[in-house]
């Protein structure tokens, strides 16, 4: 009676195994995992928000071309002015004996009245040498664009992994529960059928206490893996967007990764988003010490100007000047901070060029674990399967022995459990076995749109950096805002 309610049971089971072994066959309405990193690229706050960055940070290239350009200014003024004016003029009288003194007598006249001056004049400047700084925040400016492209490669390899990641969590928790769930109907039953035998002196109180302590502690580890499964799904609406729903299952991208470890270290040094980000770091730090070094050049200007003004004072009407004057400023002494600056520029180019050693040794050691846990994970999947296999063939024949009495009620729970365990280890092993083969993509530098072939535009920093770049006047941003 026990081994065939179990046998029952135990059809539900294989069919759970099924399932969480990706074999069975998703309907076309399923969401695939290519379409939920679709839309975590779309859709994620936070790349949206790294793809504006690279748009601000593009504007420091116009600003650095802005030292080339001339800066023109227009002055003017208007205005009522009052004047009042006494004037004191002396004049000599003869005298009025011969010989007698001149007699010198004062006279005051006044003036007064209103005018209207008004002055309008306009002023352009241009530098012709600074010691090549313009020339340097230029190419610093540009270095620190593609820094920042590189920076949002490195978030969108890890948007679309932790999709992925995700993906893959849901998927395994969800194929966990049933199998959690499958189980404790599979004790329930044995439960019933262990009191009957009970009721009829077939086994002792003892049976029945072991079926239900195995009953409570499946009904606990169910309730455990729906909290998991719940905590997996919040994850998945916070990177994809979108609640989980009908999901089919996800396989390897082994594929687009390099065939041998040696290609895949040399791949990841070559294009991991880190280190090339890294690279251009060395290279805006190099150009930040030109840039100081420049303070100690001399520098030229030339500045032309023109100016209309009337009544400068109440007795000239109108004037009118133009003046063009070229500066030549050579730096003697400015009190030691342009020293400071160029040798404290010079400890933060050592600084990044150790720091770029330091991620290169950093990304080498992700290669090499991620690919030991590809070559692990896909050991395990077959070592999973070989347990689910063996697992099951056990608890057949130890259900069998117990049918002819020769084996006991804690045996079959034991083998039913060893079951249980060796399904939820082969879906863990899938999980895990997807999950590597993507984080190897990461590493290498490779988990990208265009890589995965992923039906969606690709993002391109580029756009926007040709439409801003010679940009003289304007305040709209190229979207319209």
């Amino acid at each position: 009676m026990i081994a065939s309610g179990l046998a029952r049971a135990g059809r539900g089971a294989a069919l759970v195994a099924a399932l969480a072994a990706g074999l069975w066959a998703p309907p076309t309405s399923a969401e695939t995992i290519e379409s939920a990193l679709v839309k975590a690229y779309q859709n994620n706050p936070q790349l949206n928000a790294q793809r504006a960055s690279v748009r601000s940070t593009d504007e420091g290239v116009p600003q650095a071309l802005s030292g080339y350009r001339p800066r023109v200014t227009v002055t003017g003024s208007l205005g009522e002015q009052f004047t009042d004016t006494t004037a004191k003029t002396i004049s000599g009288q003869p005298p009025t004996t011969p010989g007698g003194p001149v007699k010198n007598i004062a006279t005051y006249t006044g003036t007064s009245g209103t005018i209207t001056p008004w002055v309008y004049g306009i002023t352009g400047q241009q530098t012709l040498f600074n010691g090549f700084q313009t020339a340097n925040r230029t190419r610093a400016a540009e270095g620190q664009v593609s820094a920042a492209r590189e920076g949002l490669r490195v978030l969108d390899q890890t948007v679309l992994l932790n999709a992925a990641t995700v993906y893959m969590d849901v998927l395994r928790d969800t194929a966990n529960l049933e199998v959690q769930r499958n189980n404790v109907r599979v004790l329930e039953e044995t439960l019933r059928q262990t009191r009957d035998r009970f009721n009829v002196g077939e086994v002792t109180r003892t049976d029945v206490a072991q079926a239900e302590a195995q009953l409570a502690a499946g009904q606990s580890a169910m309730l455990a893996a729906e909290s998991t499964l719940t905590t997996s799904k919040a994850n998945y609406r916070q990177i994809i967007g979108v609640e989980p729903a009908n999901l089919a299952p996800g396989s390897p991208v082994d594929r687009f990764a390099p065939r041998a470890l040696p290609a895949a270290i040399d791949q990841g040094l070559a294009e991991n988003p880190n280190v090339t980000a890294a690279m251009h770091g060395v290279d805006v730090a190099f150009l930040q010490v030109k840039v100081n070094e420049g303070a100690l050049y001399p520098t030229f200007v030339v500045q032309a100007a023109a100016q209309q003004a009337s009544y400068p004072s109440i007795s000239i009407p109108i004037t009118w000047t133009a003046s063009l004057i070229g500066t030549l400023t050579v730096p003697i002494y400015q009190g030691g901070t342009e020293y400071s600056l160029i040798r404290q520029s010079k400890e933060s180019l050592s600084q990044q060029r150790l720091n770029l050693d330091q991620v290169r040794r950093q990304t080498r050691q992700q290669v090499v674990q991620a690919w030991g846990q590809v070559e692990a994970t896909k050991a395990q999947v077959q070592a999973a399967q070989a347990q689910v296999a063996s697992s099951e063939v056990a608890l057949n024949g130890v259900r069998e022995e117990a049918r002819v009495g020769q084996r006991t009620t804690l045996d079959v729970l034991n083998a039913q459990q060893a079951l249980v365990n060796a399904r939820v280890a082969l879906v863990t092993a899938q999980h895990d076995r997807v999950v590597a083969s993507y984080s190897l993509l990461s590493a290498v530098g490779r988990l990208s749109p265009q890589t995965l072939r992923l039906p969606t535009p690709v993002y391109d920093p580029t756009v926007h950096y040709q439409q801003i770049r010679d940009s003289w006047i304007g305040v709209r941003a190229p979207d319209g805002r």
